[in-house]
């Protein structure tokens, strides 16, 4: 007798996916799609039946996908195709809003990446005109479906840490460090947004902690732009004015008490290659992870003594898989597990499961951001929202 197991996506009805960006994630999500039968207990089952991009060349890729019918390089024809049930987009942060609301007119729901609009404005036009329409919309953030996240987060919402004394969020690069990087758009305010590296990496950050009930009252901000100009890529130089790095000191409500929540996004922190991180402390234990040691969970104990102890996790993600337990999973793994949890929920099936990050959080960590850039600019405490 086989003691294979038995998948339960095969029968499962295919929800019809079209992606609008043809760059990396758009590549991520047709390799998250094609090892879709690598999930045992997914309700749900997509089909990437269409991509969109207006370079013309960048849709060649997905010419080996089996699946995928259209390409098309005005996203208008494509979400006038009456075959597609929900949308991927991935463009830059200026062009956010307006997609975002053709694929929501359009009768298409919405799978969005951050950070859900230049600006807080934008974010919450976007919001409210999905509500109005009634469409279902969420938000990309991987790193919660990491199965060190998920011990961390049902931990820090079970009270087991006692009272809440600190939080530590942070999403460290170190990409920028070469001055001699030619420039892009995310270092270019008119394109990335103001926020800068707050709109880049922010929602990462934030998306545990809004889950958690934790968002901040007030912040004070630190922001850097330490490099003002770079390469353009063509002999000359061009001005790089978005922040590099920020460093936000707030004060949330947890519990009932006012407590010390610091966030960090980096752009330029030597030694860090691409690390996220989440430690939250109380009275009587207390929780770290950090994707440096991404099979590790530290726990921390109040006795007699105080403890530092850590254990090794396998692959308990939210949806299993076929993969052996005692394997560590990775980005292409997790980005499949937050899809999984989109099209579960999307369908009324999430259950207790992690959900993905929700319009009314990007709202919120936009609010967290604006009142950084005006703490930044008069050099003070600022209340968020």
């Amino acid at each position: 007798m086989s003691t294979t197991p038995t998948s339960f996506t095969a029968s499962a009805q295919p929800v019809r996916v079209a992606v609008i960006g043809a760059g990396l994630m758009g590549r991520e999500v047709a390799s998250a799609f094609g090892r879709w039968f690598a999930l045992l207990d997914c309700p749900v089952r997509p089909e990437l039946v269409a991509v969109c991009d207006v370079n013309v060349a960048a849709l060649d890729w997905f010419r080996q996908v089996p699946t995928v019918r259209h390409f098309d390089t005005d996203h208008r024809a494509l979400l006038a195709r009456s075959d597609i049930d929900a949308v991927y987009v991935a463009v830059p942060h200026h062009l956010h809003e307006a997609i975002y609301l053709d694929v929501l007119r359009a009768g298409k729901d919405l799978f969005a990446e951050k950070p859900f609009g230049i600006d807080l404005a934008a974010a919450r036009r976007i919001r409210d005109e999905a509500n109005r329409l009634g469409r279902f919309v969420r938000v990309s953030s991987e790193f919660p479906f990491l199965p060190g996240v998920q011990r961390a987060y049902q931990l820090a919402r079970s009270g087991a840490l006692g009272r809440i004394i600190e939080v530590r969020c942070a999403f460290l690069h170190s990409s920028d460090l070469d001055p001699a990087k030619p420039i892009n758009w995310k270092r270019q305010s008119a394109y990335c947004g103001a926020a800068g590296v707050m709109n880049d990496l922010g929602l990462h950050v934030a998306h545990l902690p809004l889950r958690l009930g934790w968002k901040p009252t007030s912040v004070y901000a630190q922001l850097q732009k330490i490099y003002t100009e770079r390469p353009d890529g063509k002999g000359g130089v061009a001005a790089c004015d978005t922040w590099d790095n920020a460093a936000l000191h707030t004060h949330a409500q947890i519990g009932g008490h006012d407590v010390p929540l610091t966030l960090e996004m980096k752009r330029l922190a030597p030694t860090e290659t691409n690390t996220w991180i989440f430690e939250a402390l109380g009275t009587d234990r207390g929780v770290r992870f950090s994707t440096k040691e991404p099979k590790t969970l530290w726990l921390f104990r109040r006795d007699k003594e105080q403890w530092w102890e850590k254990t090794d996790l396998g692959f308990g993600t939210p949806f299993k898989t076929i993969t052996g337990h005692i394997f560590e999973p990775g980005f292409p793994d997790i980005l499949q597990q937050m899809w999984a949890a989109f099209l579960a929920e999307r369908a009324g099936l999430l259950g207790d499961r992690f959900g993905c990050a929700t319009p009314e959080e990007a709202v919120a960590h936009h609010e967290i951001w604006a009142a950084a850039l005006t703490s930044q600019r008069d050099q003070s405490v600022v209340s968020v929202g």
